[in-house]
């Protein structure tokens, strides 16, 4: 569906006399019109209150399959994406909100993946509603990574044996996407493009390419694996991770969503016991020295400082690449021993466990971040 200005007008005006008329009158609109829609919006053609009000009246009717392909679909039309030179890449998309509860692991995971064989790209942005939270690129950065490369150049990293990762941000993969931040921070509540913007693909392997990400709440697993095999995701695994991450809890049971050769999703019980933890926290804890900060023109939301703790969650990444023990250390094996075993490279949690305790005791993963 080819979106020009003199019909987007008049395809807005149709799509919100129907899906804004209260919760029994709403009614659904098509793939090609959500799609539509959505590449009108990015393109700029699109006013800004009719905009939001296609958003919000989505979220409040309840999106369906066909109105989150077309959205996704209309973020996909304008990503700027590339093919690795690599057989097999591992899409790690971890909250694009980021973590305001506890510091994120998750940042290391691609160096510590990489390190086992794995072609890992990580991908999200700077900062965006509802939580505002510590962003893998701001974890990234307190390291000293080039958080900026176009994927071209991010994408090449993967072929470099002493790498074998990449971070690739918003801002250079879609940057109509990413300029929308301001228009969904006036929305304020969660919307549809949260939701599918994990999906983008930004950077694909020659032969497959594998989803990972992270959820809280129960409807999520079948829409995300429906959206993955929609995009041409080979396999994904979906996990109840703390703060929507792709970390479970450290010390409660948990579950994990999975399929292959795009094929149906299974479910999966975990406990950290089967990988030998045993933790009387469920995620690496916020330090209580860490400066309290309040988002400017936000009356409810108090977090913590971000640049503070992101350089509190580099510290204790970089640590546990190099064996030291702990949270981060614990949340590491778990969530990468889930990752290595859909990936074919053990055979059970444990073995995989005890090949990613290897790695991070050798401190070799260190190396693939510095």
């Amino acid at each position: 569906m080819t979106v020009t200005d003199s019909d987007i007008h008049q395809l807005m005006r149709s799509i919100i006399q129907r899906i804004a008329t209260g919760p029994e009158l709403s009614k659904d609109i098509s793939h090609e019109e959500a799609y539509g829609a959505t590449v009108g919006i990015l393109e700029g053609k699109v006013d800004e209150v009719q905009a939001a009000i296609f958003l919000i009246a989505l979220r409040m009717k309840r999106e369906t399959h066909d109105e989150y392909k077309g959205v996704l679909d209309g973020i996909r039309a304008l990503v700027n994406g590339v093919t690795a030179e690599v057989d097999h890449v591992v899409d790690l998309a971890d909250p694009f909100d980021g973590y305001n509860r506890t510091l994120p692991a998750s940042p290391f995971l691609p160096a510590l993946l990489a390190e086992c064989g794995l072609n890992v790209v990580s991908h999200g942005l700077d900062a965006v509603g509802p939580k505002y939270g510590i962003t893998h690129r701001h974890v990234l950065q307190a390291c000293g990574v080039d958080v900026d490369l176009p994927p071209g150049e991010a994408a090449a990293r993967l072929t470099d044996p002493s790498l074998g990762w990449c971070y690739v941000d918003q801002s250079r993969y879609c940057k109509p996407l990413h300029d929308l931040i301001p228009l969904r921070t006036k929305i304020i509540k969660r919307q549809v493009l949260t939701t599918v913007e994990v999906l983008a693909k930004p950077i694909a392997g020659r032969r497959g390419t594998h989803f990972v990400t992270g959820y809280v709440h129960k409807p999520y697993p079948p829409i995300y694996a429906m959206l993955a095999r929609h995009v041409g995701f080979e396999s994904a695994v979906l996990i109840r991770g703390v703060e929507g991450g792709v970390v479970p809890s450290l010390r409660q049971e948990g579950k994990y969503f999975s399929y292959h050769d795009l094929g149906e999703e299974i479910e999966v019980d975990i406990d950290p016991a089967m990988v030998g933890i045993e933790q009387t926290v469920r995620a690496v804890p916020l330090p209580e020295s860490l400066p309290k900060a309040k988002r400017p023109g936000d009356e409810i939301a108090i977090a913590v400082d971000i640049k503070a703790a992101a350089e509190a969650a580099a510290e204790a990444g970089m640590a546990a690449l190099a064996g030291k023990k702990g949270p981060t250390y614990d949340a590491l094996v778990y969530s990468g021993a889930i990752i290595l075993k859909h990936m074919g490279k053990a055979k059970d949690l444990r073995e995989a466990a005890d090949a990613v305790r290897a790695v991070l005791d050798s401190g070799k993963a260190e190396a693939r971040v510095r």
